[in-house]
C-alpha cells in the first residue's frame, strides 16, 4: 500500500496472474470483519491495483482483522494481518494533508 499524498493504492500479486473480472473485492475476516468492491481495478502483468482518494476501510481492515482476502473472479489471494495492527498504524501517523 502507499500514498502519494492525494492517492491511496493497494497493489496485491498472485504468482498465477490475475484474469480479467469485472468485480475486485478484498474480503477482511476477524474482529471488524468487513467486504470492500470495486469495477476500478487495473491488472498489469501478475498483481491487480486498486487507485483511490479514501482508504480508511482498507486501512482499518487491515489493521483490526485476522486476514484479508482479495478476489478477483474466482480466483483469490489470502493474507495473514497477524502483526499488521502497528505498521498500519505507522502509516497512518505518516504526515499527510489528507484525512484517512
Amino acid at each position: 500500500m502507499t500514498f502519494d499524498g492525494a492517492l491511496y493504492t493497494i497493489a496485491i500479486t498472485r504468482p498465477e496472474g490475475w484474469e480479467r473480472a469485472a468485480v475486485f473485492s478484498i474480503r477482511f475476516s476477524g474482529g471488524a470483519a468487513l467486504e470492500i468492491s470495486t469495477t476500478r481495478h487495473q491488472i498489469d502483468g501478475k498483481t491487480v491495483t486498486v487507485t483511490d482518494r479514501g482508504f480508511g476501510n482498507v486501512l482499518d481492515g487491515l489493521q483490526f482483522n485476522d486476514t484479508a482476502t482479495a478476489i478477483l473472479g474466482e480466483q483469490t489471494v489470502t493474507v495473514d494481518l497477524s502483526g499488521a495492527a502497528r505498521p498500519v498504524q505507522a502509516f497512518r501517523d505518516c504526515p499527510s494533508d489528507a484525512a484517512v
